[in-house]
């Protein structure tokens, strides 16, 4: 048995299969969880399932103001859809809008969808975002991914802050130039300038990083070096994980 640890004021009681799992389990658990979940039609299933996935975000050490956070942004980028679609959804009707109705159908469509998204984000925020990126990529690898894809996933989680200070780094001589944002011709082409500034960075850094590992033997492919060994914490996660899904299955198809 072992604990997580948590920020200050936080405690959890998880068993070690939740803090020290194996990636391949979690990754196959979450990837079950979502495609049944997308096949759902009815709300009240749907619903279970995000409740699944939050209870899973607050076991895994997610805090409810971080969780929430990642849900609003996710919600925002639906807004449009979730609108629209009251209205273009044929059926009973519940609200007039001069020439348009709002129908119960598309309402339903609607509610359905921004669950289905938010049950999904959730289990993979809790399951797999919780995961080092390292771990991820060689439970990736060692379920049979091909190891280009695992190979730029590692390489952009390892170089994506590098590339995020290099802008800022821009932004700020830009800054110290009196440089102000504005709705102008002059800042769009600034900006135009920053970005190609920082693609000819990036790409200059990118040479030289290649360089860098060819000089320490690679040769094109990354070696996975974790040794992953599947115990009976990880079956007992796994077998959890699929009774949650056969669960919802069965609720939502029968």
């Amino acid at each position: 048995m072992s604990v997580r640890a948590l920020p200050a004021g936080r405690a959890t009681f998880l068993p070690a299969f939740q803090s020290d799992i194996d990636p391949r389990a979690r990754i196959l658990a979450t990837v079950a969880f979502a495609v049944v979940t997308a096949s759902l039609h009815d709300v009240a299933p749907i619903a279970a399932a995000l409740a699944v996935a939050i209870g899973a975000a607050l076991l895994s050490g997610l805090g409810v103001v971080q969780l929430a956070r990642r849900l609003v942004i996710l919600e925002g980028f639906m807004v449009l859809l979730l609108c629209l679609l009251p209205f273009t959804v044929p059926g009973r009707a519940l609200l007039a809008v001069g020439p348009f109705a709002a129908s119960a159908e598309g309402l339903s469509l609607a509610v359905a969808i921004a669950l289905k998204a938010g049950a999904v984000v959730v289990a993979i925020l809790s399951q797999l975002g919780t995961l080092e990126p390292a771990r991820l990529g060689h439970g990736l690898a060692r379920l049979g991914v091909p190891r280009k894809l695992v190979a730029v996933l590692l390489l952009t989680v390892r170089y994506v802050s590098v590339f995020e200070d290099e802008y800022r780094r821009l932004r700020r001589a830009m800054q110290a130039r009196g440089f102000e944002a504005r709705s102008s011709r002059h800042t769009w082409r600034s900006l135009g300038w920053l970005l190609g500034m920082l693609l000819v960075r990036s790409n200059d850094r990118a040479a030289r990083v290649l360089q860098a590992m060819k000089c320490r033997g690679f040769n094109g492919r990354f070696h996975i070096i974790a040794d992953l060994t599947f115990t009976r914490a990880d079956a007992a996660y796994l077998g959890l994980g699929f009774i949650i899904v056969a669960g919802l299955a069965l609720w939502g198809w029968l």
